[in-house]
């Protein structure tokens, strides 16, 4: 089965992110591919918040949301839309997924559970919940792929998450992404690896990457991981769209070859001795 990946380097202009992104769901669809998958903030990145404020809208009136909507009618193609940032009706923003189908309708949502909150040694700081609020409620969505647990980002480093989805009866995980270069080339290929091992399950993982319009620069390196661990695409670091087949079987065999899933067990107390 044919999927397609999104590697942008989404710029301050939400205008351009969607024409872009419309012009990937076209070709993904040209090309064969069942679903197109693209990175975190999508439509808009720019953590100038000030600047930022007046191209984030409620979920009902994002025009990049709704020129994907149409695009994946119009091309007959499943999207995840990695995430956009979007105003709730308390004034807080969201950093929200979405699964649309081919027939432009959203079969999903997700708003990321964990916020990047955090000073690294280059100096840089990072400070998503001044703005954004968390979301509550893990997802498991039927899609052109099966069942798929839907992430986003910094979620990859929490592997409770992910096991809360398996245990939901997830086969794919996907784990749109913005990361930074130095934590993208110190954590981001063994992170994925591990949660497709961990599970036997497929990880789609479409990232951010090159110097952006407000200045971050993103790691790239757009993935797909097979339930054994093994990297069957990797993008490296130029924006583009990249193509796999997956042999969904393969989810089968590796499970029925390392059966975690039905070994795994809930720890309960800790005997902690000093």
């Amino acid at each position: 089965m044919k999927i397609a990946l999104a590697q942008t380097t989404t710029g301050i202009d939400p205008d351009a992110n969607a024409a872009a992104l419309v012009a990937a769901i076209e070709e993904a669809g040209r090309a064969g591919a069942v679903m197109l998958f693209t990175p975190e903030m999508s439509g808009l990145l720019d953590r100038d918040r000030a600047r930022a404020a007046s191209a984030i809208h409620a979920e009902g009136d994002d025009p990049v949301l709704a020129a994907v909507r149409q695009a994946a009618r119009s091309a007959g193609i499943w999207v995840h839309l990695g995430s956009l940032a979007l105003r709730r009706a308390d004034g807080m923003l969201a950093n929200r997924g979405f699964v649309i189908d081919a027939a432009g309708g959203i079969k999903a949502r997700y708003d990321k559970m964990h916020l990047f909150d955090v000073d690294l040694p280059t100096g840089e700081a990072w400070r998503e919940s001044a703005a954004y609020v968390s979301g509550e409620q893990a997802v498991v969505v039927g899609s052109s792929l099966g069942p798929l647990g839907m992430t986003i980002c910094y979620d990859l480093r929490f592997p409770d998450l992910f096991r809360a989805l398996s245990n939901a009866g997830a086969r794919v995980f996907s784990v749109p992404a913005a990361f930074t270069r130095p934590t993208g080339k110190a954590h981001w290929h063994v992170l994925l690896r591990a949660r497709a091992i961990e599970a036997g399950a497929f990880v789609i993982a479409a990232a951010q990457t090159g110097v952006h319009q407000d200045g971050r620069e993103t790691f790239g390196h757009s993935l797909v991981v097979d339930p054994w661990g093994e990297v069957l695409l990797d993008m490296g670091d130029q924006p583009g769209i990249g193509y796999v087949d997956l042999d969904l079987a393969a989810i089968d065999r590796v499970q029925a070859r390392v059966p975690v899933l039905r070994h795994r067990r809930t720890i309960g107390e800790v005997l902690r001795i000093e």
